[in-house]
């Protein structure tokens, strides 16, 4: 289009031309310069959107890089959340669920149950998160006990407001929360690990409380003792006199075993050995349990080797193990049965053993029973706290010897202990 100044009306130049043919060249050479000017304007122009098509084009590449490499943060942030070893939630400002990975998912117990909110959660996980979000809308921290297919397990519960900071800050403005995170962690074993320690701190504590009141026991238990045989003494004439302190030595003998079991399985014992008299150590202990054996109505006799028998022992300890056994046969023995104890020689590869049997006619042992005798709380019949067998084990080994037991049902059980003999 030519300028404003240029422009002559048609007619007007028509009819000048009849008049001036000069007047009609120059108004076709201004055209032909306008003309000109236009066909350069419009290169121009193609040359400014080329450049504009070029830099839109890296724009939209750049912004195609950016989008991929979110992309590629995003899925790498799942895959992390997907693989963590504790429950992550995430939820947005309607409570509805952003993400929610697999172990979340199996902690709240949720299967293949299609949970779109919060609210959807608390029904299917039958978990009240609406009241912890009620106590506090910023930070939760529970543990909770809640029931499963294998029992009983803890969910520890923690969750975290997120919050936005716009990038330019008006002062008025304030935070606002975009969405909540949640963890849930499975502390089942550590709380049982917690009970554990605390069950073994109060069994340390009662055994301490045991030994103390064994020792505080012992003492009294000897006087007695001591004042019954005199009592014995004195009133050997009086036959129903003579009952009563057997009755009286026979309940001593079994608190002082008692007390002397407790010392044995919690504090210890003292196993200094030097060479004794096995026959006449099994001689002691017989005689030293048969008012026991008197008062439950058992037939106890001894039969002694042929051959002496020397070994390296404590007599207090080994009286102890005799003691023990024979108790043990007493109660599983009715009322007119015989409980036999015998010792004798063995030879095994070529060495001499010292053998003691201890056999009741008794109820027996079951064969799924056998292999826990020994074991420390053990009590086939749960009459009695189940120290005796174990503590003969305990004072067996410290004498380089061993205790078996062979059983039949019905038939009796025979204990037999063996030691080195010199």
């Amino acid at each position: 289009m030519l300028p404003s100044s240029h422009a002559v009306p048609i007619k007007t130049v028509a009819q000048d031309s009849l008049h001036s043919p000069k007047l009609l060249a120059d108004a076709f050479s201004e055209f032909i310069s306008a003309s000109s000017l236009l066909e350069d304007s419009y290169r121009d122009l193609q040359g400014e959107v080329a450049h504009l098509g070029l830099e839109l084009a890296e724009r939209n590449a750049a912004l195609t890089r950016s989008l991929a490499e979110n992309d590629h943060m995003r899925a790498g942030l799942q895959q992390i959340i997907n693989s963590m070893p504790c429950g992550v939630l995430v939820l947005d400002t309607d409570e509805q669920i952003v993400t929610i990975n697999p172990e979340g998912r199996a902690l709240l117990q949720l299967g293949s149950e299609e949970v779109a909110d919060l609210r959807d959660i608390c029904s299917v996980s039958r978990i009240n998160f609406e009241s912890m979000v009620q106590e506090s809308d910023h930070e939760i921290s529970h543990e909770l006990c809640i029931g499963c297919s294998s029992g009983k397990r803890w969910l520890a519960i923690s969750k975290r407001r997120l919050t936005f900071v716009p990038a330019s800050r008006t002062p008025g403005s304030q935070r606002r929360s975009l969405h909540s995170i949640w963890i849930f962690r499975d502390v089942t074993a550590t709380k049982q690990a917690e009970q554990e320690r605390e069950a073994a701190r109060s069994a340390m504590a009662l055994a301490e409380i045991s030994a103390i009141l064994a020792h505080e026991i012992r003492n009294p238990l000897a006087s007695m003792e001591l004042f019954a045989g005199l009592i014995a003494e004195d009133s050997e004439d009086s036959g129903q006199a003579a009952q009563w302190v057997s009755h009286l030595r026979a309940g001593i003998r079994l608190l002082s075993a008692t007390v002397n079991n407790v010392l044995s399985i919690h504090g210890g014992s003292n196993s200094h050995l030097v060479p004794i008299d096995l026959t006449a150590c099994m001689q002691n202990g017989v005689d030293f349990v048969r008012p026991i054996a008197e008062q439950a109505g058992i037939k106890l006799s001894f039969a002694v080797a042929e051959e002496p028998l020397k070994i390296q022992g404590n007599e207090n300890l080994l009286r102890q193990i005799i003691l023990n056994l024979i108790c043990n046969a007493i109660r599983h023995t009715p009322t007119g049965g015989k409980v036999d104890v015998s010792t004798r020689a063995v030879v095994r590869e070529g060495t001499i053993r010292a053998v003691v049997d201890v056999a009741d006619a008794g109820c027996g042992i079951p064969e799924h029973l056998l292999d826990h005798v020994f074991d420390t709380g053990f009590s086939a019949s749960g009459d009695t706290p189940g120290l005796g067998l174990a503590v003969c084990r305990r004072l067996m080994t410290s004498h380089g010897g061993e205790i078996r037991v062979t059983s039949h049902v019905n038939c009796g059980s025979t204990f037999e202990l063996e030691f080195p003999a010199l």
